[in-house]
């Protein structure tokens, strides 16, 4: 790093101990350092974006008397590596043009403020997204939002899967479709209407219906991630039992949710996690409990796909908090209510990862 700065979202705060607190209080992010000397506070004061690592090591040995060049060097290269500074003057990106780049700032702005690996230029999360393919299955309730999220935030190559016709009861909460478009396949209106949301990008669609393991691995096949928003067939033994067996052999990560009335939980799943079978299978059976019943509104909806999506996202990327294996959502009608399940792999397993 030729010039490091401090991120502003980052801005360090010390506290009365003499600890050094970076990155607000934000969860997976923030970062407290023992500073009892103070040559911390100072290092990162002096990493205002016009200060080489080599000037700011050198300022901090002439302000602490007792520092050897090993300890500030040591001092400065462990406050880059830790995510919280970022380049004041960053390389050219070449592989995006300048109108992606104005299309993309914001979502550079939240990359750059979430992610703690220090980078050449900021965009590399952007470009993960412009090489990544997904496959949204099922473009109702949670998948119609899932798709409009990833197409707007830039993902290079989409697929989409649905059998089902636009129905007028959908179009209290299934974001892509008009009273037009009642009567239209729900997989060929989406594209049209993505396509007219970001024209840079590779928008497919198929109507088909998923009857068997099999032709879901011809859909997953090349994929970077499958992002489940079908319900049918229901489990045990359903479309999410298939999608975690086949992307197993696969080696594809999936993210799955959808709604059960006001609560609204999301799976996340692949390589280094325990798999869907074990999660669940650690979960008390609820009588009636299945995605996709009836009751939803656009919000419920609305929920549930943009969680999806921010899972998808946050997996290609590389911006993952959390390994997958897991259960995470909330109960709508108690705001303090967060849901997550996490439950080891089971010891005869053969399709964990």
């Amino acid at each position: 790093m030729r010039l490091p700065r401090v991120k502003p979202e980052h801005a360090p705060h010390r506290l009365g101990d003499g600890t050094v607190r970076l990155g607000g209080v934000l969860y997976g992010i923030a970062s407290e350092v023992a500073d009892p000397g103070g040559c911390v506070w100072v290092a990162l004061a002096l990493m205002d974006g016009t200060r080489s690592p080599t000037r700011i090591a050198a300022e901090l040995r002439s302000r602490f008397a007792d520092l050897t060049a090993e300890e500030s060097d040591e001092v400065v290269t462990a406050l880059i590596r830790s995510g919280h500074v970022e380049e004041a003057d960053p390389g050219p990106c070449e592989a995006l043009s300048e109108q992606e780049k104005e299309r993309y700032s914001r979502s550079r702005d939240y990359f750059r403020w979430v992610d703690v690996t220090p980078r050449d230029h900021g965009w590399e999360p952007q470009l993960r997204l412009k090489n990544a393919r997904v496959l949204v299955l099922g473009l109702g309730g949670t998948g119609s939002h899932v798709a409009w999220s990833l197409a707007a935030s830039g993902v290079g190559r989409l697929h989409l899967v649905d059998p089902d016709d636009v129905e007028l009861s959908n179009l209290n909460r299934q974001i892509l479709y008009t009273e037009a478009d009642v009567g239209r396949p729900k997989a060929e209106v989406a594209a049209e209407r993505l396509r007219a949301v970001n024209s840079g990008i590779e928008i497919t669609a198929e109507d088909a219906r998923v009857d068997d393991p099999a032709e879901l691995g011809r859909l997953v096949d090349g994929c970077d991630v499958l992002a489940l928003c079908a319900d049918h067939p229901r489990e045990p033994g359903g479309i999410r039992t298939w999608a975690n067996r086949v992307c197993a052999e696969a080696g594809i990560p999936w993210v799955s949710g959808g709604y059960d009335g006001p609560l609204v939980s999301v799976g996340v799943f692949g390589p280094g996690g325990p798999c869907f079978e074990c999660v669940r299978a650690g979960i008390p059976p609820r009588p009636g409990a299945d995605f996709a019943w009836p009751g939803v509104t656009g919000a419920s909806a609305g929920i549930s796909g943009q969680l999806v999506a921010h899972d998808v996202v946050a997996i290609i990327t590389g911006l993952m908090v959390t390994p997958p294996g897991y259960f995470h959502g909330l109960a709508l009608l108690d705001p303090d209510e967060h849901v997550y399940a996490r439950y080891p792999s089971r010891t005869d397993c053969e399709f964990c990862y």
